[in-house]
């Protein structure tokens, strides 16, 4: 019986700390510095390239590109006369 608990209390431990380990790697993950990407890929880099010099994965660089093609289109979007007021819209001041 000893044995039998103490079998089921050390794989209670050991499945906490791989959660535990598990977890953290996942939330370290997240952690990606896109304007390196970016700057990597506008270098010339290929995807593939990339991910491997900076140790993550090809869909972290695609995330990366596409927030930045979102980026970009968004500050092209602000800054394009036809979203700005055309002057025949401001209130006429006399």
């Amino acid at each position: 019986m000893n044995k039998k608990l103490a079998l089921v209390a050390s794989f209670a431990i050991a499945a906490a700390l791989s959660l535990q380990f598990g977890l953290s790697n996942v939330y370290a993950a997240n952690k990606v510095d896109c304007s390196q990407v970016m700057t990597e890929l506008q270098g010339g880099k290929k995807v593939s390239e990339v991910a491997k010099d900076m140790k993550i994965s090809k869909s972290s660089v695609y995330r990366c590109r596409k927030a930045a093609a979102k980026e970009a289109k968004a500050a092209a979007g602000m800054a394009s006369p036809a979203a700005m007021a055309s002057p025949a819209a401001a209130p006429a001041t006399h």
